[in-house]
């Protein structure tokens, strides 16, 4: 099928920023199914408030997955964010299966977010002339994971 949805941006600008914005789709889509195993398969003292705080990680990857997707809708590229293409691109560590104690799972959900965080930075340097609405949805999008990130680094013991 032609393209049915044009863009205001150059062949080369709507490439770049497609690409910034597919590589987001799939890390935030991954980062929200990482929380989510983890959510389900946390154990231990502090289980409650890591299950609770796994929820607001998840709320938050599903949010900006739906922006980031719906800019690139929105400047004529499709979105991808088929199980195949987030299983083969994201660039996410990843999560255990089976029990997780709660001090394990603090330390993949840092590590998980500081690989999207470089990610974004990378992506944001990528688009700063080519597109700055998507530098500005990455920047944003960044900025709130960095707080998760200085949170959840906050519970280490």
């Amino acid at each position: 099928m032609t393209n049915p949805i044009t863009s205001t941006l150059d062949a080369g600008q709507q490439k770049i920023a497609g690409d910034a914005l597919q590589g987001t789709v799939v890390d935030l889509i991954d980062l929200s199914l990482i929380a989510k195993q983890a959510h389900w398969n946390v154990i231990r003292r502090n289980f409650r408030s890591v299950h609770l705080a796994l929820d607001e990680l998840v709320t938050a990857a599903r949010e900006f997955t739906d922006s980031a997707a719906e800019r690139a809708t929105a400047i004529g590229v499709s979105p991808d964010g088929r199980s195949a293409t987030v299983s083969t691109t994201a660039g996410t560590k990843g999560f255990g299966e089976g029990w997780t104690k709660d001090d394990q799972v603090i330390a993949a959900v840092v590590d998980n977010l500081a690989a999207v965080i470089d990610r974004l930075r990378s992506r944001i340097a990528d688009t700063e002339a080519a597109d700055p609405v998507t530098q500005d949805l990455l920047i944003s999008i960044t900025a709130r994971l960095e707080q998760l990130h200085w949170m959840w680094q906050a519970q280490v013991d």
